[in-house]
C-alpha cells in the first residue's frame, strides 16, 4: 500500500508546518491570556489573524476532499501537524471539529435552501455549529437508545429532549445545531432516527449548563441542552426521515482519521517537551536523559507513536481506496489506538516534567484531559473493541498445515 502524499499534500503539509511556527504556537499565550481575562467562552480576535494567515496559505477547508482537491491521506498529514496545538490550529484552518463534520453531512445530504442558509457561512468560518446526539438518560454509545422526539406537526417539526456533552454550543458564534432524534419508533430500530437543523435562537431550546471536563473549560464548551416543544420548519430536515443513522456513519470515517491524527501530533509534541527536557533537567547530579528509565519513555514513546501513525496512514489509504463502509474495521481500530497512545506519551511526559507537567505552564495536562476524553467521545473504547472483534469473528481465516 502506498502511504505516499500527493505532491500538493506535501506543499501543504509544508505550508501547515510554517504557519505553525509562525502564527499558532506564538498565539497560544495571547489566547490563553485573552480568556482568563474576558471568560472561557468568548472569541478571541488575535485567531482572525491565523484565519487570515491559513487563507493566504491555501490551507483553508483543506478537510473537505471536493473543496482542497486532497485525498483523506494528504489530509491526514495536516490534521497531525494541528494536533501539536489541537485548538487553535483546527479552527486557523477550518478544520475543527464538529463544524468539519457538520459541513460534510450539510455537503453530502443537504437541500440547496440548506446549504445557502448554513454550509456556505461556515465553509467562511463566519459561524459555529453544534451536533446534538449525545443524551444523559441512554447509553448513546449505542445510538439506537437515543430518545429525543422528533414529531412532524404540519409543516413544522416539534422537538422534545434532553442532550449533554454538545461540543461547540458554548461558543458566542454558534447559531446552529444538527440534533439526532427519532421520528418514528415503529421503525426498524436503524430506520428510526433522523436529523434536523435546529437554529440556537429557537422557541424552547435551553443551554441549561456548560459541563467543565477535568475542571477545563474551552472556548467551544460541552453543553447540556434541553428541548421542549421546540418548532422548526419541516424543511429543516437533513435527509429524509429514516436516514439519521446512516449519516451518522457516513460522518464518522473521515473525522476519526482527522481525530487520530491531531492525537499523534499532540503525542509528539509531548515527547520532543519530554526530550527537551530530559536533556536540560538535573537531579541527583545526572541530566535526566542519562537515566535508563527515562530513556526509556522516549523509545517507548516514538515506537508507539510510529506504529499508531502508520495505522491510521493505512486507515486513510483505505477510505480513498474502498470507502470508508469497507474500512470499518480500521476506522474502529485507530478510534481506540491513536486517544491510547497520545495518553501513554503524555503521561509520561508530565513523569519527566513532575509537578510543572501538572500545571498549565505547559500544554501537557490539557493534552492530557484531551486524550483521555477521546477514549469516551464517539464512543468507548469498549464498543468500538467489541465492533472490531465482531469482524474479525466473521473473517475467513486462511489456516496453514
Amino acid at each position: 500500500m502506498d502511504l505516499t502524499p500527493s505532491g500538493r499534500g506535501l506543499e501543504l503539509q509544508a505550508a501547515m508546518w510554517d504557519l505553525m511556527r509562525r502564527k499558532v504556537l506564538p498565539a497560544e499565550a495571547l489566547v490563553a491570556a485573552f480568556r482568563t481575562q474576558h471568560g472561557a467562552h468568548t472569541y478571541p480576535p488575535m485567531i482572525e489573524d491565523l484565519k487570515q494567515a491559513a487563507r493566504a496559505a491555501g490551507l483553508w477547508n483543506t478537510f473537505l476532499p471536493h473543496i482542497s482537491g486532497l485525498t483523506t491521506l494528504d489530509y491526514a498529514h495536516i490534521a497531525e501537524i494541528s494536533g501539536w496545538s489541537p485548538v487553535l490550529a483546527p479552527e486557523a484552518i477550518n478544520g475543527q471539529a464538529p463544524d468539519s463534520g457538520n459541513m460534510e453531512l450539510l455537503h453530502l445530504f443537504g437541500s440547496t435552501e440548506q446549504k445557502r442558509q448554513w454550509l456556505d457561512p461556515l465553509l467562511a468560518g463566519e459561524i459555529r455549529s453544534a451536533f446534538a446526539m449525545t443524551e444523559p438518560d441512554v447509553a448513546s454509545s449505542d445510538a439506537t437508545n437515543i430518545a429525543t422526539s422528533i414529531r412532524r406537526d404540519g409543516d413544522s417539526y416539534v422537538i422534545n429532549g434532553r442532550k449533554w456533552w454538545i461540543s461547540g454550543a458554548a461558543d458566542e458564534r454558534c447559531q446552529i445545531m444538527i440534533v439526532m432524534g427519532k421520528t418514528d419508533t415503529d421503525e426498524a430500530p436503524y430506520r428510526q432516527q433522523s436529523m434536523i437543523l435546529v437554529p440556537m435562537d429557537t422557541p424552547g431550546v435551553t443551554v441549561e449548563r456548560h459541563i467543565p471536563m477535568y475542571g477545563y473549560q474551552d472556548q467551544h464548551g460541552h453543553s447540556e441542552i434541553t428541548f421542549r416543544n421546540a418548532r422548526v420548519p419541516a424543511s429543516n430536515l437533513l435527509g429524509a426521515e429514516g436516514d439519521g443513522f446512516a449519516m451518522a456513519q457516513a460522518r464518522l470515517g473521515p473525522g476519526r482519521v482527522h481525530h487520530a491524527m491531531r492525537c499523534i501530533g499532540m503525542a509528539e509534541r509531548a515527547l520532543a517537551l519530554m526530550a527537551d527536557r530530559a536533556k536540560t533537567r538535573v537531579a541527583f547530579g545526572h541530566r535526566l536523559s542519562d537515566y535508563g528509565r527515562t530513556q526509556d519513555f522516549l523509545a517507548e514513546s516514538r515506537i508507539d507513536i510510529d506504529q499508531a501513525r502508520l495505522l491510521v496512514l493505512q486507515t486513510a489509504a483505505l477510505i480513498d481506496t474502498v470507502g470508508a463502509k469497507q474500512a470499518r474495521t480500521e476506522v474502529a481500530a485507530i478510534k481506540i489506538v491513536a486517544p491510547r497512545v497520545a495518553e501513554r506519551v503524555i503521561s509520561r511526559a508530565i513523569e519527566v516534567f513532575g509537578a510543572q507537567g501538572l500545571s498549565d505552564d505547559t500544554p501537557l495536562a490539557y493534552f492530557h484531559t484531551w486524550a483521555r476524553a477521546l477514549r469516551v467521545a464517539d464512543g468507548p473504547d469498549a464498543v468500538h473493541l467489541r465492533s472490531i472483534a465482531r469482524q474479525e469473528l466473521r473473517r475467513q481465516h486462511a489456516y496453514v498445515g
